[in-house]
């Protein structure tokens, strides 16, 4: 490897202005769609003690943790999820109101095999809601992933409700009582590997061919629970439609920590994997030393959900930039004019970009035109004597000159 050549690591992205524009949008709808449910912001270290993280999400997970040794000789590692987190901010700040409802963009890290969909580094946004067993709590959630996948253009999309009781109460009818954790890490493969997969994969495990023909009719006969049930009904209350959801036995979600209502959303196109996953998880903040705080919650994940709405094009009108107007730079002679002016348009929150050199103006109009900025505004030797300035539409081409006081009129 050319060690004087910059790359960017296996895994890992850059992000530029354009992209970002996308990002940015899609997380703020998130934050105001999450605040308009009445979530309110945390953040977390992205350093913990290995000890918080490791042994709360399962044996294939705790081996995609990034963890070492630092300065200090304590072993330490990077967030792998939001979740752990902020359980542990349950268990050491135990005087919050509850129900505490929280909601967290932040990156996580995951030593995991990239490839579409799935990186190193990832933006999680994750809502969550600690202290209430209701399962009017589990309802929400789905509202939240339903309002913010309608705000960003989403049409065809199932949001996939399970529990997690329900799928034990499987194993049991069917006669699995030892390995359940090693039963359901397979049958949470069933989206990406099917029945034959899973149940080769059972048959590795030394689970017999009739167990597993059992646990599947269970499967296919399976309901939702009383509890589930009355998330159901919530769910409807909410003003989420029947289509945007459904009752899925085979959906697992891998993780450890989960105890009862679990969800994931799935597109149908791109096929790029879940783009939101959560569920109830009662007993977490109670493993990491805090009393027994019940909680539940979901990650939306931004970085499969920004990558759909590139690839289906769902914001053809998003701007490249939100800068609004660039002043030009027409040289010494009128510099102070053309500061003043800048100044005087971002005082009346109007985004504008300054034009450092006093190039040519049809290679500062060419600038312009390559960011997206709408509109440049020239003060030239008479603009500066008349108290005017030539501002022109970058989209048609058309000029005119105006008087300065009234170019904020025409910019917002």
């Amino acid at each position: 490897m050319n060690q004087n050549k910059p790359q960017t690591l296996k895994g890992f992205r850059d992000f530029l202005p354009e992209v970002m524009m996308v990002r940015n949008y899609v997380k703020n709808i998130f934050i105001e769609t999450f605040e308009t449910f009445g979530f309110q912001p945390l953040e977390t270290p992205s350093l913990e003690y290995a000890s918080t993280l490791m042994g709360k999400y399962g044996a294939e997970a705790d081996k995609l943790v990034y963890s070492f040794i630092d300065q200090g000789d304590r072993q330490i590692g990077l967030r792998y999820d939001l979740t752990v987190p902020t359980a542990k901010i349950l268990a050491i700040y135990q005087d919050l109101p509850k129900p505490f409802k929280r909601y967290q963009i932040q990156p996580v890290w995951r030593g995991e095999k990239p490839q579409k969909g799935r990186y190193r580094e990832v933006l999680q946004c994750d809502v969550d809601t600690f202290g209430t067993t209701s399962p009017l709590a589990d309802a929400e959630i789905v509202a939240v992933i339903y309002t913010a996948l309608e705000k960003l253009g989403f049409k065809k999309y199932s949001i996939r409700i399970n529990s997690r009781k329900v799928l034990l109460d499987l194993l049991v009818k069917s006669g699995i009582t030892d390995s359940q954790k090693s039963v359901l890490q397979s049958l949470d493969k069933f989206q990406k590997i099917g029945l034959d997969g899973v149940t080769k994969e059972l048959i590795s495990k030394d689970i017999n061919q009739g167990t597993i023909t059992r646990l599947f009719e269970y499967i296919k006969t399976a309901q939702p629970d009383e509890n589930l049930q009355l998330v159901f009904n919530a769910i409807k209350q909410l003003g989420v439609p029947n289509d945007k959801y459904i009752f899925d036995p085979t959906m697992v979600r891998g993780l450890d920590y989960y105890t009862g209502t679990i969800f994931e959303t799935y597109v149908e196109e791109p096929k790029i994997g879940s783009v939101t996953g959560g569920g109830r998880y009662d007993n977490l903040v109670k493993t990491l030393g805090g009393p027994n705080i019940p909680a539940v919650g979901t990650t939306l994940g931004l970085d499969r959900i920004v990558d759909c709405i590139l690839e289906l094009n769902l914001l053809p009108n998003l701007p490249k930039t939100k800068t609004k107007v660039l002043v030009a730079n027409f040289g010494s002679e009128t510099i102070n004019e053309s500061l003043s002016l800048t100044s005087n348009l971002r005082q009346n929150n109007i985004a504008t970009s300054f034009y450092p050199d006093s190039d040519k103006l049809g290679k500062q109009f060419k600038y312009a035109d390559s960011l997206g900025i709408p509109y440049v505004a020239v003060i030239g030797p008479d603009e500066a004597k008349a108290g005017t300035v030539t501002l022109k539409n970058m989209s048609t081409g058309d000029q005119k000159t105006i008087l300065q006081q009234d170019l904020i009129k025409q910019l917002i």
